[in-house]
């Protein structure tokens, strides 16, 4: 070796990183992880079916138990504000002791909550069911997407999450198709298939063998003794739940008015439910372009660039002609969810010590605000017209982007660059 040109020392590979180039992983270990990243991803579909499951169940208590709309939007809101605003405390419980049974403890509670509003004993025992799912699905997010982190992702954990997300997204709106086909059971039979879904999540989500002999979360081919974690950064948080929050609002707003603004355009029946079925759909191909991506770009910046495409894509939405509404809702839809997986593992890598809190926050309190402000949107939309009510949401990414510019990505030697010090970090 010429000592004026000295070969560059190797960066060391990672065994705690199954997701390494360079770590001669046996193949039998990659394809248990894989198998265990696709039960947990269907173990979400699960879980989140019942989300969505509550709000598919308004016209049924309109209809037949003559609830008020009052009553019956009461209901989805003690569902949706319980599942997300507890959702950081059980996050703590998570970060203090390793419990790999109350994941398909909380995946049993949200089915067999629903499936109890059939028992229609009133109104107070409707909601304290709906309440029961909304716990479940609170302690679950935690502890779930701090399992899909330390135990699948390894280091490099976005691309574990985006299909732990997009599992979610599926859950979510395969909902109604659920409802719809319970219901058409008479009797209580109907109900219990509702339950279902959640004796499957059950077992897809158990902890596997070792981890319930070591009471922790444990996973194939994850042996190796874990590296001490790195320091917290509070403030990088507090900004990410900022960016968080404003694209809550965006996607919250699209969602629950892009059908009525579709027919108020002139669409019909139809042309309204395209465009929001070409909202979920790019929320879904989003989701998995993201951890893509990241692994081209990196976190942080995939983030910006994101944001920045969704601000023409919204516009579009407003502006353009109704024939490319539709095209327009499916980019703002992927451009809104490439974040998504993304933030949850920057939020766990700036909060390293404390995982569970990190995801509670970002799947839990901060998305919860969207649903707030939906209200604040219709109010606009009433005392104006509803394009001018829906205007804001083209800014609300560029304020995300603007939020978004100061976020540091991870040192190169932190979880979410994949434990390798000394390798170039992305642009």
């Amino acid at each position: 070796m010429n000592p004026q040109n000295p070969v560059p020392a190797r960066a060391p590979t990672d065994p705690r990183n199954p997701q390494d180039p360079r770590n001669p992983r046996k193949p039998a270990d990659r394809a248990a992880l894989r198998r265990r990243t696709a039960a947990l991803s269907a173990g979400h579909a699960c879980v989140d079916v019942y989300q969505g499951a509550v709000a598919a169940l308004v016209p049924f208590l309109v209809s037949e138990r003559a609830y008020g709309y009052a009553a019956a939007s009461g209901i989805v809101l003690a569902a949706s504000l319980l599942s997300s605003v507890v959702q950081p405390l059980f996050g703590v419980l998570a970060d203090r002791r390793p419990m790999p049974w109350l994941i398909p403890l909380s995946t049993a509670a949200a089915g067999v909550g629903v499936a109890l509003v059939g028992a229609d004993a009133g109104y107070p025992a409707t909601v304290a069911a709906v309440a029961l799912s909304g716990l479940g699905v609170a302690a679950y997010h935690p502890a779930a997407a701090r399992l899909v982190r330390t135990a699948l992702g390894g280091g490099s954990g976005h691309s574990a999450m985006s299909w732990f997300a997009l599992g979610g997204n599926i859950g979510f709106a395969c909902a109604p198709l659920l409802v719809f086909a319970a219901l058409s059971v008479p009797g209580a039979a109907g109900w219990w298939l509702l339950a279902l879904p959640a004796a499957l999540g059950a077992f897809l989500n158990r902890p596997p063998a070792a981890a319930r002999r070591r009471g922790g979360a444990g996973t194939p081919g994850a042996a190796a003794p874990e590296a001490a974690p790195g320091p917290e950064d509070r403030r990088a948080f507090a900004r990410l739940s900022l960016v968080v929050i404003v694209r809550s609002v965006a996607f919250t707003g699209l969602s629950t008015f892009i059908a009525l603004y579709v027919r108020e355009r002139g669409g019909g029946e139809t042309a309204a439910a395209v465009a929001l079925f070409a909202l979920f759909a790019g929320s879904a191909g989003g989701t998995l372009l993201g951890g893509r991506l990241a692994s081209r770009w990196g976190r942080a910046t995939t983030v910006r660039r994101a944001y920045a495409a969704a601000v023409p894509a919204i516009a579009g939405i407003l502006f353009l002609p109704l024939p490319l509404v539709h095209g327009c809702a499916a980019l703002a839809a992927a451009a809104l969810y490439v974040p998504l997986s993304l933030q949850v593992t920057l939020g766990q890598d700036y909060l390293p010590t404390r995982m569970g809190t990190a995801s509670g926050v970002t799947l839990g309190l901060t998305v919860s605000v969207g649903g707030v402000a939906s209200p604040l949107i219709g109010a606009a939309a009433d005392a104006t017209s509803l394009r001018t009510a829906l205007l804001p949401l083209a800014l609300l990414p560029l304020l995300a982007w603007a939020l978004a510019r100061r976020l540091p990505d991870p040192d190169p030697g932190a979880p979410g660059n994949g434990g390798l010090r000394g390798l170039p970090v992305d642009p």
